[in-house]
């Protein structure tokens, strides 16, 4: 089955002449930048269904950080398209670092070709899956208890709701530690 189109952007062309054949049978267009500054205006002309973007351009100074800078600018703009990191840096406080500034899932090079499409077909199957409303609404409610620090009044105000509001739902359905 062949998936719509993804926005590869990797600085190395051997990189995407590889990518190119590793998913040229499992998506039906393959958009290749050799520069993130051509992200956001490639995205805005383009229907983009994933972005496999790497994190390390040659221009960057910071191990991972200008691939990370760039998935946040992606994920203000463009909420809804997921977006896989690829990078040769496999250490897991980059990982975590990027799975916390959103990227739905995180590739190391040299990759292997199945396990690369598996990633990439599982998050397109997850971004489309509609998630039930409770869930949607306790995903949020964990996100502010955890920028909040695990305070429920801070959280509650984050969230425009009482504290005995965010406690009742809390209570109600959301197994975690507060």
């Amino acid at each position: 089955m062949q998936h719509g189109t993804i926005l590869v952007c990797d600085d190395n062309t051997d990189i995407l002449t590889a990518l190119q054949y590793a998913l040229e049978d499992t998506f039906q267009r393959i958009i290749q930048l050799t520069h993130p500054e051509q992200l956001l205006s490639t995205m805005a002309a383009e229907t983009v269904d994933i972005v496999l973007l790497d994190m390390n351009f040659s221009m960057g100074r910071n191990s991972g950080s200008e691939g990370i800078q760039w998935l946040k600018t992606l994920r203000e703009r463009h909420p809804d398209v997921p977006v896989v990191l690829l990078t040769a840096y496999g250490d897991v406080p980059l990982a975590v670092r990027a799975l916390k500034s959103g990227a739905a899932d995180f590739i190391t090079k040299p990759w292997d070709n199945d396990d690369l499409i598996r990633k990439l077909t599982e998050v397109l199957t997850a971004q489309r899956e509609v998630a039930p409303l409770n869930e949607v609404e306790l995903a949020h409610i964990r996100k502010a208890v955890d920028r909040a620090d695990g305070n429920l009044s801070v959280a509650a105000r984050m969230l425009g709701v009482t504290r005995q509001t965010l406690y009742n739902k809390l209570n109600r359905g959301v197994k975690f530690n507060v």
